[in-house]
């Protein structure tokens, strides 16, 4: 059996109690950095064989992880921070295990998208997630373009280095929508900022930007 397990975002108290379950019961625990999860299972006491599983070996460890469940091992799919296959590793896995028939499941628990959509205090009935937004100027206008035309709440997370230049294109093609910055969530300085695109430039202009961003476009 697979098992994708969310951890925490920062907040090890975040973790669910069947997630500590599941953790301490397989055989092998598949983990984005090796180091960063070990970090994890050393707080909660868990001592279960680690490998890597991450952008640049997913299709090799893929195809020998298939076949360790095939053969009737447990593993668990972690990633660093929220749920495995949202803007992190675990799709392909997930997809494998389908196409050969073997049995998996989906644990509940913190996901980034969903506590920055709640926090943000936007319409929340539907909503559109777009992943990380393109690090090149065209890529990122045409997305934040097309974010302010849905009648939606359109979700994506973007780097502290660049929330600048997209501010900055809020402010120019659309000034008025409300926007939202979530950083650094679950964490002591946690912080929802609502406001324009002007308004938040001029904000985020005047200090420097650090930690983890979700950058939310309200509703046309």
């Amino acid at each position: 059996m697979l098992t994708l397990i969310p951890t925490p975002i920062v907040n090890l108290g975040d973790i669910t109690l069947r997630a500590l379950e599941v953790l301490k019961s397989v055989d092998v625990i598949a983990c984005e950095d090796t180091r960063h999860s070990g970090n994890l299972l050393r707080h909660f006491q868990i001592a279960k064989p680690l490998v890597s599983y991450h952008e640049h070996n997913e299709a090799r460890r893929t195809a020998e992880l298939i076949e360790d469940l095939a053969a009737g091992k447990n593993i668990a799919l972690i990633t660093d921070a929220g749920l495995p296959g949202i803007s992190d590793p675990g799709h392909r896995l997930l997809r494998a295990c389908i196409e050969r028939g073997l049995p998996y499941t989906i644990l509940p628990g913190p996901s980034a998208v969903l506590t920055a959509l709640v926090g943000s205090g936007f319409p929340a009935e539907q909503f559109f997630y777009g992943g990380f937004l393109p690090v090149k100027s065209g890529g990122r206008e045409r997305d934040l373009r097309a974010a302010a035309a849905r009648e939606i709440t359109s979700v994506f997370f973007e780097s502290p280095h660049r929330l600048l230049k997209t501010l900055a294109v809020c402010a120019e093609h659309f000034p008025q929508r409300q926007l939202c910055v979530a950083r650094e969530l679950s964490k002591q300085f946690e912080e929802y900022r609502r406001g324009t695109g002007p308004e938040l430039l001029a904000h985020y202009s005047a200090k420097a930007v650090k930690g983890e961003i979700v950058f939310l476009v309200s509703p046309a």
